[in-house]
């Protein structure tokens, strides 16, 4: 059973693909005209020319769309596919949940034949978001013990570039700290339930920081400590997009 069998019954609810993510995904795949994506999932973010995905959880399969590319079950460390399978393979916000990333990124390597593309995140820099330092040091914590460098993983992947994701202030995926704009958003259990750092984290742990941040966006204190976000249409916080050329 796989995190997912567990968090993920409700994901396709706050986990919309948000189209100016996907432009810079897509465009970041190029010209490849046979995609596998790896980790899956309910198929966020996958081209036209998604050939296969690969997703470990059967709960995550079942929300895939009847006109998704067809999915099977396995994992990303041990993928049952031939070598050079597709022009490009994709792994979106997933690599973080791997057991062996260095054998997940070799089967990635073994199955493209032309270019890598990963959307990840860069846990220096999303820790030190509001959510996170003012709120919940807790879920901080849990990243912090699972996410994955980013220049190690350019380094695994074969000195991949290394692309800034700025999220808009109204972002459609409501992933981590996507709702940097709209704090409000995470005192909803049902967005609570889609993000994995707060979702494995556990209410009980959560609850002290949700408290404050509610009194906070009550009485003012949050939009005034914070006023420098409310004019923004997009911010960095954190997340990388690494592609490497084969």
């Amino acid at each position: 059973m796989t995190i997912y069998d567990t968090i993920g019954a409700t994901y396709t609810s706050t986990r919309r693909p948000d189209p100016r993510i996907a432009a810079r995904i897509h465009a970041a795949l190029g010209d490849a005209e046979t995609v596998i994506n790896v980790g899956a999932g309910t198929g966020s973010y996958e081209p036209p020319q998604t050939a296969l995905a690969v997703e470990p959880s059967a709960v995550m399969i079942a929300q895939r769309p009847v006109t998704a590319a067809p999915a099977i079950q396995a994992a990303a460390e041990s993928m049952p596919l031939r070598d050079d399978a597709a022009d490009a393979v994709m792994a979106l916000l997933t690599v973080h949940h791997w057991t062996d990333l260095e054998a997940g990124v070799a089967e990635m390597r073994r199955i493209a034949r032309r270019r890598i593309v990963v959307l990840t995140w860069d846990q220096s820099v999303t820790r030190e978001t509001w959510l996170l330092s003012e709120y919940l040091p807790e879920a901080a914590a849990l990243d912090d013990a699972r996410a994955i460098p980013v220049e190690h993983l350019a380094a695994l992947l074969g000195t991949a570039r290394i692309e800034p994701v700025p999220i808009p202030h109204d972002c459609t995926d409501g992933f981590g700290v996507a709702y940097w704009r709209r704090p409000e958003a995470y005192l909803d259990p049902v967005v609570r339930a889609g993000i994995s750092m707060l979702a494995q984290t556990g209410e009980e742990a959560l609850a002290p920081g949700l408290s404050r941040l509610a009194d906070d966006l009550s009485n003012g204190r949050w939009h005034a400590r914070h006023a420098d976000l409310l004019d923004l249409d997009e911010t960095d916080v954190g997340y990388r997009l690494l592609v490497a050329e084969l």
